[in-house]
Parts: structure tokens; sequence; C-alpha cells
């Protein structure tokens, strides 16, 4: 991988890892394009490090308020919304350690899955769109898991995470802010926890990865630097209720792929 392929991978997952548009998909996408035909496992920790160091950057003061309410050692709001925090966690944890081998599967089967699951995408926000306000003040622990199972059935590729998890929140009539909010910080922990799986394994590796400590660094910049844009200008655009741009991005996207895919056979 060159530093310009880490370059644009880089900003690519910095700002689609926010964007409803699917992080995975379109790193398949571009790593197609540019010949890239296996994943790069060691710039992969790499990008997603520096994808939570920017929701950290962003959510800096409400992740300190947490941690100081956490350890007043009370049943306070703080605690509850780790709580349900973590509560959101458990099926995403449950499909990455059951079903992992099954997506990886799917992720080398072409890219006319990442087309369906663009489409699938686009159809989430439209009905976001649409639905009907109600603005719970609070994310319950029942909407939590909910969320968190809408997090784990987009782990597929081109099934974006925030598009779907802020969808199902706004469906179940918590607040566009509130649940965007949740939807970002419950991110934290299956990244991390995925990366500390591969270092386990040993595959977080320089010197046997095909790339270099600059190209890493490159891509590891970029993808926090567009994090953070990204992460910021998602709030606004939640706050503004124009995610269904969004949809018709998608839709284009998945309309190119079907008609690469044709065109190859």
């Amino acid at each position: 991988m060159t530093w310009l392929q880490a370059l644009i991978l880089g900003i690519v997952q910095g700002l689609t890892e926010f964007l409803p548009i699917s992080s995975s998909g379109h790193l398949a996408i571009f790593q197609t394009v540019m010949g890239l035909s296996d994943e790069n496992l060691t710039f992969a920790i790499a990008v997603h490090a520096a994808t939570v160091l920017s929701i950290i950057t962003v959510f800096g003061y409400e992740i300190r308020e947490l941690i100081q309410g956490l350890f007043k050692f009370r049943w306070n709001d703080e605690t509850q919304y780790i709580s349900k925090l973590l509560l959101s966690m458990i099926p995403v944890g449950i499909i990455g350690f059951c079903f992992k081998d099954y997506v990886e599967a799917i992720f080398s089967g072409g890219l006319i899955w990442v087309g369906v699951m663009l489409l699938l995408t686009a159809v989430l926000l439209i009905l976001t769109y649409y639905a009907k306000p109600r603005d719970k003040q609070q994310i319950s622990f029942k909407d939590a898991i909910i969320i968190g199972i809408a997090q784990a059935i987009a782990i597929f590729p081109g099934l974006s995470r925030s598009g779907t998890t802020i969808s199902t929140g706004i469906f179940l009539g918590n607040q566009k802010e509130n649940v965007t909010r949740f939807s970002f910080l419950m991110v934290i922990i299956p990244i991390l926890g995925e990366a500390f799986l591969d270092l386990l394994k040993g595959e977080f590796s320089v010197a046997q990865s095909g790339i270099s400590t600059s190209s890493l660094l490159i891509g590891f910049l970029a993808a926090y630097i567009f994090g953070v844009i990204a992460c910021k200008w998602m709030l606004n655009l939640v706050k503004k209720g124009k995610l269904i741009y969004f949809a018709f991005y998608c839709i284009a996207v998945a309309l190119i792929i079907f008609g690469f895919s044709i065109f190859n056979l």
C-alpha cells in the first residue's frame, strides 16, 4: 500500500464512519478500484483506532462527565447511561464472536452485496425522514438493546452503522440529538474490542503488513482528522433533518455498483 492509497483510505474511513453511507462498503469499493484485493488488518486496526480517537475528541466533555458520575458509585444519570451503552454493545459482541467468519465471507463475495445494503441504508434514511417525531427525553434500557441489535445487523458491508442505529433510535421516538450522541458513543468499545482481539492474534505488525510506517501514520492522521470533521458535520445534519440527502447518495452509488458488476460479468 502506497502513502497515497493510505491517505485516500484514511479519508474514506474517517468520513464514512460517521456519515450514514457505510464505511465498510466504501472501503470495499475503494480497495477494489485501487486494486487492493485483501484487507490490510494492520491498516484497518490503525484507522479504526483513529476513528475512536476522533469520537473521544468530539465528545470529550460528555465522556469526562460520564466517567466522573460513574466513580461516584451511585445509580445516577451517568451510571444509568453507561449501563445503557454497555447493554447496547451485547448484540454486536455476540455477532462478532459467532458470525465474524460468515460476515467476512460476504466481504469477499464481490461488490453486489454492498450495493444491496446501500439500497437498504437509503430506505432506512428515507423512512427516518418521514417518521413522526415523538421526542422522548431519555433513551430507555429497552431502546438501548433495540439500537444495539440494529448495530449488530449493520455489521454487513454497505449497511451504514450510524444510519441504522440513528434511524432505529428515531423510529423508537427518541430525540435526534440524543440518539446520535448515543450512536457514536456506543461504538467505542466494540471498535476497541475488535482491535484488541486482532492484536491478541498477532495480526498487527507493521513489519509484516506490507505497509510502511509513514503510510500507516498518514492513514491514521487522515482518518482522525476527517473523522472529527465528519462527526461534527453529522451532528449538525441530524439537527437539521437533512439525512435524506444521503439516501439519494446511497441509491446513486448502489446503481453504479450494479452497473459496474453487470459490465464486468
